[in-house]
């Protein structure tokens, strides 16, 4: 790089890939001010689905699609999973600020295409768009976070992104709900647009980053085949069981399509000059051992989310209306040691007892929740709830913070792709494997009382739907909901056991940024001056 260059533009210098980089002091100020587009971002990204959900019904009802409503989650998840990594490597490649503002161009297209649809094709097609930009969104403020940010002083900020899932968690049935009810169902997708609009303001006016010069090319054929993996592995967990029989010849073929792809992508990224996903990084323990946490962590939540509303509402006997109110519990746990962690973390440099801790709190709050019962009051199912959050507190953050200080400067979206990707995957096996294990154990308890379960098993029980419902079948119900709970979070404790053996297996590595790294920088310097 001559001096000519890097005079014109002082403010974005421009590096070339691959060599060594450090991370440049800046004002807290400038950090703040693309946090705050940063946040917006995010909240973009995980608010989207849990306001359309709510308004769902009311948007199959008027386009007339009842039998095609799955697929307009079916797409935006399929779309956003096989494109995250995708995402993470253009980033590295090409420059982190201008993929991420089209990652956000893209999402905002999408979402304003789907508040024009018509019919339910042009919904799905749309969502599918939206999907696009979405798997950039979450890569992009991570990788961008940990490009501002030394991971010594990342707890100060990570916080923020805890409080934003938290809310997304909380507010977003509400709001599709408020939206659906006093405006129109169309404006669920629009009202991305206005939050879209301030964040790329935000990132384009405040955010610099050094330019990345780099001849490489993407490895598209790598590509091709990761996502062919990734949408055969979501396919799956999202058809089996329900569409089609675990043992039956579609689901059979995915996984034989998603096996053969995984092992020839694997083949291709030891072959190629700039893989999507080095394999070379899984030679790092600490990468390795946070990518199996990450996954069993979405696994866990996931599970969690999934489930427990339903034996709240008709166990219970919980409003349905506030949806999101339920979780609040695991939420406020999430929160809480969270943000406590991320500061601890900022002020000794120490991470690794964390993931420990977590792990072990995780399982027992799985383990908790695995003695729900008909007669459990609301507030000792709440108590457990959060026993569980404050787990997933101590995990959520971290594990993207060592992903990130496991890898050089220059893979960063790598590390915050397959970070996000990881947990991703994990919730959609986690979802279809406790789907099963649930279905299971509720039918086997409906038969044992006479009652068959196919009603059970299509999902059709509903709390309004019971109300018709003898009393005596009721109870049989609820005592079926209550074992089925307990199979699913009995295995999610013995899942998490897993998560527990790979936190044992992390190394403390020094955090860049810190005392020490500026110590060894020093050290470094003076003897290059000896």
């Amino acid at each position: 790089m001559t001096t000519q260059q890097s005079a014109a533009v002082p403010e974005e210098p421009v590096v070339e890939l691959g060599k060594p980089d450090e991370f440049e002091q800046r004002p807290h100020r400038e950090i703040r001010l693309v946090m705050v587009g940063l946040v917006i971002t995010m909240l973009l990204a995980m608010l989207d689905n849990l306001i359309v959900g709510t308004a769902m019904p009311t948007i199959v009802g008027e386009l007339h699609g009842a039998e095609h409503m799955s697929w307009v989650v079916t797409s935006y998840t399929l779309a956003t999973a096989a494109s995250t990594p995708i995402w993470g490597k253009v980033g590295d490649l090409y420059g982190r600020k201008g993929s991420f503002l089209v990652s956000i161009a893209i999402f905002l297209l999408g979402s304003a295409l789907s508040g024009m649809s018509q019919d339910m094709t042009q919904l799905i097609a749309f969502r599918a768009v939206q999907g696009l930009g979405a798997g950039g969104l979450m890569v992009g403020v991570m990788s961008i976070m940990g490009a501002l940010v030394p991971p010594r002083e990342r707890g100060k900020y990570q916080g923020m992104f805890a409080a934003v899932m938290a809310l997304a968690t909380v507010g977003g049935p509400l709001i599709g709900g408020f939206i659906t009810d006093h405006l129109n169902w169309r404006w669920t997708f629009y009202v991305n647009l206005p939050l879209g609009a301030i964040a790329l303001v935000f990132i384009v006016v405040v955010l610099k980053l050094p330019k990345i010069r780099s001849n490489a090319k993407i490895d598209y054929f790598g590509a091709i085949l990761l996502t062919v993996g990734i949408v055969s592995a979501v396919l799956i967990t999202t058809w089996g069981g329900h569409e089609y029989a675990w043992g039956s010849k579609q689901i059979l073929g995915l996984g034989a399509l998603c096996v053969a792809s995984l092992i020839g992508f694997c083949y291709v990224e030891q072959r190629v000059a700039e893989p999507v996903i080095p394999l070379q990084l899984f030679r790092n323990r600490n990468f390795t051992m946070v990518s199996i946490i990450g996954f069993i962590v979405g696994f866990a939540m996931f599970g969690a989310v999934t489930f427990l509303p339903t034996y709240q509402q008709i166990v219970q006997g919980a409003s349905a209306t506030n949806s999101g109110l339920l979780l609040m519990p695991m939420m406020f746990g999430m929160l809480v040691v969270s943000l406590a962690v991320g500061q601890a973390i900022t002020k000794t440099g120490k991470y690794r007892i964390y993931p420990i801790i977590g792990t072990a709190v995780m399982a027992g709050g799985s383990l908790l929740l695995s003695t729900l019962a008909v007669d459990t009051k609301s507030f000792t199912s709440s108590c457990y709830m959060v026993v569980l959050g404050a787990g997933m507190g101590f995990l959520m953050q971290v594990t993207m913070l060592v992903a990130q200080n496991s890898v050089e400067m220059k893979d960063m979206g790598v590390a915050s792709s397959s970070a996000t990707l990881f947990r991703t995957i994990g919730g959609s096996f986690g979802v279809a494997l406790f789907g099963t294990l649930y279905i299971n154990r509720l039918n086997d308890t409906l038969k044992d009382a006479g009652m068959g379960g196919g009603g059970a098993a299509t999902g059709s029980m509903t709390p309004e739907s019971l109300k018709n419902t003898p009393p005596e079948q009721v109870a049989v119900i609820q005592h079926g909901i209550a074992n089925g709970m307990h199979t699913v979070f009995l295995w999610g404790t013995v899942i998490s056991v897993v998560a527990i053996a790979a936190a044992l297996f992390l190394r403390e590595v020094p955090l860049r940024g810190g005392p020490a790294a500026a110590e060894a920088k020093a050290d470094a310097a003076l003897e290059g001056a000896l």
